[in-house]
Formats: C-alpha cells, sequence, structure tokens
C-alpha cells in the first residue's frame, strides 16, 4: 500500500490537499474541494481507506482541514464517514478531527450534519490563529 500525497496547485485552488500516511495512519485533507470531477478524484481516498481498514489492527486519524466544500465533495466526503463508521462498528480504532475557523459556523453545522447522518462522533477542534 502505498501513501496518497497531493499537493495544492495555485492555479487550481479547488483541488485540496491530501496527505494518506500508511506508516502511521493519519489521513488529513485541507483546503478548498470543488472540482468539476469531484468522484474522480475522491474515489482513489475512498478505495485507500476502505483497504487501510481491512487490518483491524491500524488504528487510523482522519484529519479535515477544508474551509470550504461544494455540495458534491459533501456527498463523497459523507461516504467516507460512512466507510469509517462501519469499520469502527467493526472494531477498528478509529478517529475523525475536523479543525474548523471559529468565525464560520456555517462549518459546525455541517459536522454536526455528518454526525446526525452518519452516527460517527466527530471532534471538533478550532483552529488557532
Amino acid at each position: 500500500m502505498e501513501n496518497i500525497i497531493i499537493k495544492e496547485v495555485p492555479d487550481a485552488p479547488y483541488y485540496p490537499t491530501v496527505n494518506f500516511d500508511v506508516q502511521n495512519g493519519v489521513c488529513e485533507i485541507s483546503g478548498e474541494s470543488y472540482m468539476e470531477e469531484t468522484f474522480k478524484f475522491y474515489s482513489p481516498l475512498l478505495e485507500w481507506i476502505k483497504k487501510y481498514l481491512e487490518d483491524k489492527s491500524k488504528p487510523l486519524t482522519l484529519n479535515f482541514k477544508l474551509t470550504y466544500f461544494n455540495t458534491n465533495s459533501s456527498r463523497l466526503i459523507l461516504d467516507m464517514l460512512d466507510i469509517i463508521k462501519k469499520s469502527k462498528d467493526e472494531g477498528n480504532k478509529v478517529i475523525v478531527n475536523w479543525y474548523y475557523d471559529a468565525a464560520d459556523p456555517d462549518m459546525i453545522d455541517e459536522v454536526e450534519d455528518f454526525e446526525m447522518e452518519t452516527g460517527l462522533d466527530i471532534n471538533l477542534v478550532e483552529l488557532k490563529k
């Protein structure tokens, strides 16, 4: 299994930065997510998480540091959280942290919606300025 690293491209700010680290089980998605082909972008991430979680002995921490995401991204983030919730219910140790700007109350509402839809506990972590 390989790490997934996708760096933000200044000319295409609508793709988030991704760092999925197989060695330490920490995955991070940050920046903005509002690309045209959302499914094409997120599919490898979903598959990576599924494959990683096949080994029940390996913990996974997923950190979201998104400042904006569109509806299509939201659907695929929800798919990702559903995979993680199922895995947690099967005994995997998973932690989901969502870093947010206190000046953006809408993001807190979005995260609470994700929690309600998935039944997954998501840790809200305020970004320090």
